[in-house]
């Protein structure tokens, strides 16, 4: 990637690493499905002056529904009471070698070897942490957060099949997609009282918070996200989440007060050098 597009993808592994506290901060209000509910129909609310952009409704409405139903739905729900911020930040990059193994099986993009190497020097990092779980996390938090994960990356390669529209309307008209469906779950699942109850607990930081979920996460994130999957492999652009952990665990240990043991720090070390070690080869390639 030239170096713009790195700091592109930079700014919104920040944005999605730190916002982990902030989905922590909405949740003393909101239950988990209206969090997303209401975070996806804020998103939704420009298409009233954003034209739809070229892309089919099927590509629409399935990264909608899998980003906002199955990434966010089930995110909110471990993060509610199963699994810490922090430790959830982590977990959910698993869709980074998800993303890439089923790129590899549908879509033929190739893996060199010493990326492979890099992918599981991150793996094993990941691994390490869920293998010395505390009471940071329990085995549903981690189940959902991995199908969370498995969600995002099928998701990464519906909106890289959509090709190179506009990411703003994508996101925004995708995001109306997945609006109706999180307020039927929400209905259904967690009844119209959990929604006054929620209005009513809010104070301004949760509304801010919720407003963070849409304008920050969704829109500008997944939309530059979604723009430099457009532009280059799967291999170039996803590896660069490993960094979401960093931001997410930092972040998590300075305004939660979430320990950082020395295996978490293990961990996370083992995931920079896979990060470190795939951005070199792609240097390399490029010399």
């Amino acid at each position: 990637m030239p170096p713009r597009h790195a700091l592109l993808a930079l700014s919104v592994v920040a944005i999605w690493g730190s916002n982990f506290v902030v989905m922590k901060w909405a949740l003393a209000a909101f239950s988990p499905v209206w969090l997303a509910a209401l975070r996806f129909s804020l998103a939704a609310l420009p298409l009233l002056w954003i034209a739809r952009p070229a892309a089919p409704w099927r590509i629409l409405a399935g990264y909608g529904l899998l980003i906002g139903v199955g990434q966010f739905g089930l995110l909110f729900w471990a993060l509610q009471s199963a699994i810490s911020p922090g430790m959830a930040s982590l977990v959910v990059q698993s869709q980074v070698f998800l993303t890439l193994l089923l790129a590899l099986l549908l879509r033929g993009q190739r893996l060199r070897p010493i990326q492979g190497l890099a992918l599981a020097l991150a793996a094993s990092g990941i691994a390490w942490i869920g293998w010395q779980l505390d009471g940071a996390a329990s085995p549903l938090g981690l189940a959902l957060v991995l199908a969370a994960a498995f969600s995002w990356a099928i998701a990464n390669l519906v909106g890289q099949a959509a090709g190179k529209v506009d990411m703003l309307g994508f996101m925004v008209w995708s995001s109306a997609c997945a609006a109706p469906a999180l307020i039927t779950l929400a209905l259904i699942f967690e009844g119209p009282q959990a929604l006054v109850r929620g209005v009513q607990a809010a104070h301004w930081d949760s509304w801010l918070a919720v407003l963070w979920q849409a304008v920050g996460n969704t829109l500008y994130g997944y939309g530059v996200w979604g723009w430099l999957l457009a532009r280059h492999a799967a291999v170039q652009v996803v590896p660069m989440a490993l960094l979401v952990p960093v931001f997410g665990m930092g972040c998590s240990a300075w305004w939660l007060g979430e320990s950082l043991a020395a295996w978490k720090l293990q961990g996370a070390a083992l995931v920079l050098a896979g990060l470190g070690l795939n951005l070199w080869a792609q240097w390399r390639n490029t010399r």
